[in-house]
């Protein structure tokens, strides 16, 4: 009788290296490895090679890249959805693309359970198995890490290096990183304890050093239709080549560095250093263009959505009836974010320098500080009189009760 299949969400990394060889002992299982593209760039090349020795039967490779951006990363913009007003959940919105693809294979293929490689420590393993719950409830979750006898990576190190498996850490650089299309993420080593600072000419793979970026300004104009970035300095763009090239422009001007201790939804407290170049421009270039064309109770109320929306990608709630609906408002709000930003990009800022919109609802004629026949002055006396009477009303009864003590 032919074997069950496990349809592993492979990387290549330190830990998806050692769970083939693992399942192969511990399970009687054949194992096809997946490795979703998100834009991780050059790791995924040598993959098939390293998986079909190590144990796998086969590889799929599969370019995800303009679904993780056009239905994942473009909804969490519209959003500005932010996690504890830092993290531009990089790695949180790419992993139910991913368990999405995984879903598809193992229904194609015919197997019966997904394995991946998240510790038991982490937010991961949350967001791929919420995501197979929510689209294949029937295949079993293997997660190795919070079965086997592996308990740190230097023995995971250890493990690979009893079995000729090639990694791409060492003791000495035991960083744990993930990286796409939209961020790169450091965590572990000399990170754990927050008073280190960042050695940055060492750890930073995307981004130039603030300090070492160029002593002139860049300025790049972004066009945004309905919210969503169509045009990078007055050229179309597809989604995925767009962020490629001000991933290019952002990274060589020192831009998108955040060092964050950040509260894991398993319970913890984790610190980790994310570089997010073209996030950074991105959101910074939305946010203006919805300053100009949003009105404020529906910019405030998105703000509280906001907080939310990003909450929910986090814990790997995408695939929810509220996220969904949140994306669904968002949607009708956008629907007036058109327009263009200019930025300046300097050393590691991200500065305003100009907005403009057919959609507008800034009106010069009516803020200006000079004359003007639009707006009377005499009409604020009456509003502030209306708008501070429960004030007015409760100081006056605090006046009463002190007077007849």
């Amino acid at each position: 009788m032919a074997k069950e299949k496990v349809v592993l969400a492979y990387s290549g990394g330190l830990d998806t290296s050692i769970i083939i060889p693992w399942l192969k002992e511990n399970y009687d299982y054949e194992v096809i490895a997946v490795c979703g593209n998100v834009g991780q760039g050059k790791e995924t090349v040598g993959l098939e090679e390293k998986a079909l020795k190590t144990g796998a039967s086969k590889l799929y490779i599969e370019d995800i890249r303009e679904e993780y951006v056009t239905d994942f990363i473009f909804p969490t913009l519209k959003a500005h959805a932010v996690y504890e007003g830092k993290y531009l959940l990089g790695t949180s919105h790419a992993r139910p693309v991913i368990a999405k693809k995984l879903v598809e294979i193992a229904m194609r293929e015919g197997a019966v359970a997904i394995c991946h490689g998240a510790t038991g420590k982490g937010n991961d393993q949350v967001r791929f198995e919420l995501a197979v719950k929510a689209l294949a409830p029937h295949l079993k979750i293997i997660a190795p890490w919070r079965i086997w006898d592996i308990k740190s990576r230097d023995d995971a190190i250890d493990y690979a290096m009893a079995r000729g498996i090639p990694i791409p850490v060492t003791k000495k650089d035991n960083y744990s990183m993930d990286r796409n299309l939209w961020h790169l993420s450091h965590e572990g080593s000399d990170l754990e304890d927050p008073w280190n600072e960042p050695n940055l000419d060492s750890l930073l793979k995307l981004i130039v050093p603030p300090e070492k970026a160029p002593d002139t300004p860049t300025y790049v104009e972004l066009e945004f239709e309905a919210g969503i970035p169509i045009k990078l300095n007055g050229i179309k763009k597809a989604p995925v080549e767009l962020i490629e090239e001000l991933n290019e422009i952002a990274g060589a001007n020192g831009i998108g560095i955040d060092d964050i201790v950040e509260n894991r939804l398993v319970g913890m407290k984790s610190r980790g250093v994310y570089e997010t170049p073209a996030g950074t421009v991105l959101y910074a270039a939305h946010r203006e263009l919805e300053y100009l064309c949003l009105d404020r109770q529906t910019l405030h109320y998105k703000e509280q959505v906001a907080i939310k929306f990003a909450e929910l990608v986090y814990d790997g709630n995408w695939f929810t009836p509220l996220r969904e609906a949140l994306s669904a408002f968002v949607d009708e709000t956008q629907k007036t974010v058109t327009g263009t930003v200019r930025l300046k990009l300097y050393k590691g800022r991200c500065t305003p320098a100009g907005a403009k919109s057919p959609y507008s609802l800034y009106s010069e004629e009516i803020a200006t500080f000079g004359r003007d026949e639009v707006y009377n002055q005499k009409d604020s006396e009456g509003f502030i009189n209306l708008f501070g009477l429960p004030l007015k009303v409760r100081a006056m009864m605090l006046e009463r009760n002190k007077k007849g003590k």
